[in-house]
């Protein structure tokens, strides 16, 4: 008990960050961090979903996932009239490991595509998921 009593500012802390770690890992993340390469594909064969890959031109050629169009980062703006008309449509979003992805996603949010997400890790998780990929 007086171990309680003399550090109870440390017994705070690991509380306090393992409480956090609890948070993030099982109630706190949302859509808009994104979804598994798997939960990407289902909303594509159930909701008529349309992936787009963001990276580079060199890196969609290196290797992307079957049937994702690619439309770079930087000319995502540029380029909003080869996406879905009704704006409802899930667009699910990928790169090379999910970063310009989320960034693609917020900004297809913004511009009134509800259903824009992110897939989480990107290309990397799709390999580890073994789905697809297409080369060229």
């Amino acid at each position: 008990m007086q171990f309680i009593f003399d550090n109870w500012a440390l017994i705070l802390i690991a509380l306090t960050s393992g409480g956090m770690l609890l948070w993030s890992s099982y109630g706190g993340s949302s859509s808009s961090d994104g979804v598994s390469a798997a939960q990407a594909v289902l909303k594509v064969n159930r909701e008529k979903g349309v992936m787009i890959d963001v990276c580079e031109p060199n890196e969609y050629q290196a290797g992307h996932a079957v049937g994702s169009k690619s439309i770079p980062l930087g000319q995502l703006d540029k380029r909003l009239g080869d996406l879905p008309k009704d704006k409802s449509t899930p667009v699910l979003v990928m790169c090379a490991s999910g970063m310009r992805a989320k960034r693609a996603a917020a900004q297809l949010r913004k511009e009134g595509y509800t259903n824009a997400t992110a897939v989480s890790g990107g290309m990397r998780a799709w390999r580890e998921a073994g789905l697809p990929v297409e080369k060229g």
